[in-house]
């Protein structure tokens, strides 16, 4: 079955197999070498790696290679379908032309020929169309499934990595303090998926678009379709010269000159995107905050004031709003004017040639259908520049919190080993981030029951020999031995509460189902919670919906329950008054005997229930003292 244009469709299938398979293994051999050879020489390459090199290393990679080889495969499919089409309009077309000049001479053969011939090109079209939007459908599939994919490996490793070692915390200490960690850790991560892809094989990152199927439908789209336009390009004679292939020559010259143009008015787009992503993460970040401190501000009537801080945050997105838009009215007027350009271009050279019976309609219109693609796949990268910079920032904001990440576990850390029972520390310094001593060469050994209080003038250090025990503080040095995991339990001033039902909370950081709900209906009444034991399946914002006082009892009852072997408690009943600190504090010396203490407090009532106090003198001093515990 031979067509109009001359192809013979009955052979067809055979042949668009056999070029999509050598397709697919030319394509990706040279993708890869490029992807290499990008990764060794250029900062984003590089950047890329570092970001997501894990995903396509070990055994644990197949799956996404098995995807991204399915993904490339119908990529090179995609680019063989536009190229068929293309032959279906030339069929059409000069069946119809066909006609007419068989009508015009009366040729009723000839006419019924070309009838034939527009029918078997419709014929074409239905099969064409049908495994088109099959196809379609299977594609958006693979293609997201490839995404998703990705996106939750990278959103894993992300996060595997920003609270190994507690960076989530010790990043604030590292000199470059990385904002809003949170934000590209939830967005920046789906963006660069989508963005890499994009980029790849076409597709849309975050308000932009990529055009022409990405580097790899274009570079497919221009090795299928200038061998078409070549044949269909007749020689030009202008201003007199001669050009031969004149069509085939102009569409690299037009597009190269008009790239470059474009490269040179979207480059301010890749620092005007980084602080649009910078800027409305820290908006957002503005309108968290209030909404976790919303008593606090409400209580100060701080209305106003948060209103000029929010309405700063905003202003600043809006100021960078519009310099995205006034570059972008340049880039996009640009583009409109060089496409507006390239659709008249076939015409003006083809159309005379039409005119004159050398070359037939549906020529041209494939000439039109094919400069067309080639034209949009040559200028990818001017269309598509205000995509590459938002994935360019996006690629710069995960990179610097990989590094930030990295940079804080390799700060200082004190030295800790295990001790089943107890703490001990030895020779430890404290000091303040410009090497201010705080504390110097303490050393002390608590044994199972013992009790310490830490005391001393506010900014003195109290705090911060916590963090230093914890493992936060990384101006110390020493060494420390104590019970690790859950063994050892920290309460602050303000118990964390996690998000999820009061069980969850109240048994945190150990597994809800780690106790039975009569136990903590029990150890609920004990605190004086009782109001909350039948609200344990509830689940709330449990830090905006409890008083401090009732955080605090929260605290307690976590030692009730987990009997930890040893507990460091920050101010840890502040928001009580004394009768029910005493109390809570009689709690634990009774039901959790053996649990080591460690108290920070301002209040000289706290004193009562432990034997040794630590008095911190400033400057690096400290003394340390026995106390008689009143008896309960």
């Amino acid at each position: 079955m031979i067509g109009a244009s001359g192809l013979d469709w009955g052979h067809e299938l055979f042949h668009s197999l056999w070029w999509i398979a050598k397709g697919f293994v030319i394509t990706s051999a040279i993708f890869l070498v490029v992807a290499a050879a990008l990764i060794k020489f250029t900062g984003w390459g590089r950047m890329f790696w570092r970001i997501t090199g894990g995903y396509f290393k070990g055994r644990q990679s197949w799956p996404g290679w098995g995807l991204f080889a399915i993904v490339m495969l119908l990529a090179v499919y995609s680019v063989r379908m536009s190229v068929l089409f293309t032959y279906y309009y030339n069929d059409m077309y000069s069946s119809l032309q066909l006609g007419v000049q068989a009508l015009a001479e009366h040729d009723t053969a000839a006419q019924d020929h070309a009838e034939t011939l527009f029918w078997q090109s419709m014929a074409v079209f239905a099969i064409l169309a049908t495994i088109s939007v099959i196809m379609y459908l299977v594609t958006y599939w693979l293609n997201n499934a490839f995404q998703i994919h990705w996106w939750r490996w990278l959103n894993t490793r992300y996060l595997n990595d920003w609270m190994d070692g507690k960076a989530y915390y010790r990043n604030r200490f590292i000199d470059n303090t990385i904002d809003n960690a949170d934000q590209r850790i939830q967005q920046d991560v789906q963006d660069f998926v989508n963005g890499i892809f994009a980029l790849s094989f076409g597709g849309n990152v975050g308000p932009y678009g990529v055009s022409g199927g990405g580097v790899i439908g274009s570079g497919l789209t221009v090795v299928s379709f200038t061998p078409i336009l070549w044949d269909l390009s007749l020689p030009l004679d202008l201003f007199g010269h001669h050009f031969p292939r004149a069509l085939t020559f102009s569409v690299f010259v037009f597009t190269l000159l008009v790239t470059v143009i474009a490269f040179w008015v979207g480059k301010p787009l890749i620092r005007l995107n980084f602080l649009f992503q910078q800027r409305t993460a820290n908006y957002r970040f503005g309108l968290v905050r209030l909404r976790e401190n919303a008593e606090n501000v409400a209580f100060y009537h701080g209305e106003r004031q948060e209103r000029g801080g929010l309405d700063q945050r905003f202003d600043a997105v809006i100021e960078n709003t519009w310099q995205r838009i006034y570059r972008l009215i340049k880039f996009y007027g640009w583009n409109q004017l060089t496409n507006q350009i390239s659709a008249v271009f076939v015409g003006i050279i083809m159309g005379p040639q039409v005119l004159k019976g050398l070359t037939s309609l549906g020529n041209l219109q494939q000439a039109a259908s094919a400069f067309s693609s080639l034209q949009a796949a040559v200028s990818m990268p001017q269309n598509s520049y205000d995509a590459f910079t938002y994935v360019r920032a996006t690629l710069v904001r995960l990179d610097g919190l990989h590094d930030a990440d990295e940079k804080s576990r390799d700060l200082p850390s004190i030295t800790t080993g295990e001790l089943l029972e107890g703490l001990e520390l030895q020779a430890m310094n404290v000091s303040k981030p410009d090497g201010t001593p705080l504390i110097t060469d303490l050393s002390l050994r608590l044994g199972p029951g013992d009790a310490l209080v830490v005391k001393g003038n506010s900014g003195v250090g109290k705090t911060t020999l916590l963090r230093s025990i914890g493992e936060l503080w990384p101006y110390t040095e020493g060494s420390v031995r104590r019970p690790l995991g859950n063994d050892t339990l920290f309460l602050s001033q303000r118990p964390y509460l996690p998000l999820g039902d009061l069980r969850e909370a109240i048994t945190y950081p150990a597994a809800p189902d780690a106790v039975n709900d009569a136990t903590l209906r029990e150890i609920l009444v004990k605190v004086n919670l009782a109001h909350l034991v039948d609200r344990l399946d509830e689940d709330d914002n449990w830090g905006s919906t409890l008083s401090p006082g009732e955080q605090q009892r929260i605290g307690f009852a976590r030692i009730l329950l987990l009997q930890p072997k040893l507990a460091f408690l920050d101010e840890a009943t502040s928001a009580v008054d004394e009768g029910l600190e005493y109390m809570l504090y009689n709690l634990v010396r009774t039901e959790a005997p053996n649990t080591v203490l460690v108290s920070v407090a301002h209040r000289s009532t706290v004193d009562r229930h432990h034997n040794r106090r630590l008095e911190i003198t400033g400057g690096g001093g400290w003394d340390l003292s026995e106390l008689e515990v009143v008896p309960v």
